[in-house]
């Protein structure tokens, strides 16, 4: 008999995933342990799970599964090449259709950078707390995208309007805000995005405390601070529309002591990512408002996307964003299980961050 976790290893199927087809009675274990619900395999159901494996990646329906796994072993096949025919199909339709939508909103994006009024200007001059940037700077630096096929995400966005200075990073899994009070500025809004290298050479000029000088001109921005300067090229992109990203606030809100929370996801129970290259740490908070870490064992199925308590979330990035949020304690937000987790600060909620869960079950 093998493991789930050793079928896992071998067929390439997640834990999770062997739990969901377990239920589904498309892949059912050979026997279960009636005290720990521990699922057990026979040596020859690994091939059935690499088969499993095989039409899950090339996205073939469920029912449709169902039936290739049950023809498989038969010695008459027709079923399975005509599933796996009709199925090659649907794919060819649906890229075809894809093509057509992604050319009509190519053409729609190319319209609205023609009607589009850019957001920067030729010159604004204004002051800002070198701490307050600093700090804005710490808050949001971990969230910065490093992808270089997404080069508009490289960077730190600056978003000034009325009396404050918005910072802003993402790379798609991760967002941070922060915010920052100007002098000087006449209230309309402006936006640029600095490259992360330039934002970092501000954040090393704005270690000590009096004012910082920041001047933008064209697509030229310039910190200065004493006689000290930090200047470059703003990235020429346009970043998303952060404001439309960023949630509500949670219905499951939890104070956690960063430290110790710190030190129970680094020594506590994770679990691999579908691809097997991130660790994963499942949160639950519980009735009376503490976050607590779901074991990996198999009788809870911890994670299960039905459970509206439990989420799972890249556990590097979590103690990234602990770092970043510059605080003992911080609140964390739950909502759902694929709904974004915020992190936010007890006494201050305009610096945070939001983490993307990531899904378990199919």
């Amino acid at each position: 008999m093998r493991s789930i976790g050793e079928i896992a290893r071998d067929s390439g199927l997640g834990v999770s995933a062997l739990r969901f087809y377990d239920r589904a009675g498309v892949l059912v274990p050979a026997w279960v342990d009636p005290v720990s619900g521990y699922r057990w395999y026979e040596p020859g159901q690994l091939e059935e799970a690499r088969l499993l494996a095989r039409v899950r990646r090339a996205g073939m329906p469920l029912a449709d599964i169902r039936l290739v796994l049950a023809s498989w072993s038969g010695t008459d096949t027709d079923l399975v090449r005509k599933l796996l025919t009709a199925h090659l199909r649907r794919l060819e339709l649906g890229l075809s259709d894809a093509r057509s939508e992604f050319s009509a909103l190519r053409a729609l994006l190319d319209q609205r950078e023609n009607l589009m009024t850019s957001l920067r200007v030729a010159t604004v001059r204004l002051t800002i707390a070198a701490p307050e940037l600093a700090a804005a700077l710490d808050t949001v630096r971990f969230a910065a995208s490093t992808d270089p096929e997404l080069p508009m995400l490289g960077g730190v966005l600056f978003d000034i309007e009325g009396e404050h200075l918005h910072v802003v990073a993402t790379d798609r899994y991760r967002l941070a805000v922060a915010r920052a009070a100007v002098d000087g500025h006449d209230g309309s809004r402006v936006q640029v995005i600095v490259p992360t290298p330039l934002a970092d050479a501000m954040r090393a000029l704005a270690h000590g405390e009096g004012p910082a000088r920041l001047s933008l001109d064209g697509n030229r921005v310039t910190l200065e601070v004493g006689d000290r300067q930090a200047a470059g090229q703003c990235l020429d992109h346009d970043f998303p529309d952060y404001r439309r990203l960023l949630p509500q606030t949670g219905d499951r809100r939890a104070l956690v002591e960063v430290a110790d929370f710190r030190e129970a996801l680094e020594t506590g129970p994770v679990r691999r990512d579908e691809t097997g290259t991130h660790d994963l740490s499942v949160l639950r908070v519980t009735d009376d408002g503490a976050v607590v870490l779901c074991p990996d064992g198999d009788a809870g199925d911890a994670g299960d996307a039905g459970d509206p308590d439990r989420v799972a979330v890249n556990r590097e990035f979590l103690l990234d964003a602990l770092a970043a949020g510059g605080r003992d304690r911080l609140v964390l937000e739950l909502t759902a299980p694929t709904a974004p987790i915020a992190i936010r600060r007890s006494d201050d909620e305009s610096g945070f961050s939001i983490l993307m869960p990531v899904r378990l079950e199919d």
